[in-house]
């Protein structure tokens, strides 16, 4: 069964053209999505995934990047397809599945996008280590400075003539414009 799938990206844009150009391939039935490829929801997507569930089954786009968000969903939903044995089918670049030389193309595809992946994770490495040896350790700054954290202690420990404390954890965290966790973490560390 050829299942076809197209994705259109504003409301503006016209499905027809992919409609018909997956009919023309002899797709049995067409899904079609108005949504940014950047979105992790597609129903159609998810509807023809389904649909074309048996081995031998093939799924038809009219184009690569009609289909996934990026090179690493599509190279995960290739896998997932080549895993139910269902074929993936691309018109307009000639790419077929079915063939070695379509598997092949994937397999290019896919060692690009873990060579992608190992030099990101080498230069963020890199990175840490270049500014670990300028004495920047990375993380968020602290919402307070060492000044206002022993003024909201002072606050704290402050009590009224009642011998009850003079400012609630929340006020506190208000003067400093910090969430009462911000206030209790400060509070508990004795250094």
């Amino acid at each position: 069964m050829r299942i076809g799938y197209g994705r259109v990206s504003t409301r503006d844009q016209h499905p027809e053209a992919q409609h018909d150009a997956l009919r023309a391939a002899g797709c049995d039935d067409v899904f079609i999505d108005k949504a940014s490829g950047k979105l992790a929801r597609r129903p159609e997507l998810d509807r023809a995934l389904l649909s074309a569930n048996r081995t031998g089954d093939q799924l038809v786009i009219t184009k690569l990047d009609r289909l996934g968000r990026s090179l690493e969903h599509l190279i995960e939903l290739s896998k997932d397809l080549q895993a139910r044995g269902v074929d993936l089918v691309v018109l307009d670049q000639g790419i077929d599945t079915s063939t070695a030389v379509g598997r092949m193309f994937f397999q290019i595809l896919g060692s690009i996008a873990e060579f992608e992946h190992a030099l990101m994770s080498e230069r963020t490495i890199d990175g840490l280590a270049a500014a670990r040896a300028r004495g920047r350790t990375g993380g968020q700054k602290p919402k307070l400075g060492a000044r206002q954290v022993k003024l909201a202690r002072q606050m704290y420990e402050e009590t009224g003539d009642d011998g009850k404390r003079r400012y609630t954890v929340a006020q506190i965290a208000a003067e400093f414009g910090v969430t009462r966790p911000t206030i209790y973490r400060h509070l508990s560390n004795t250094s």
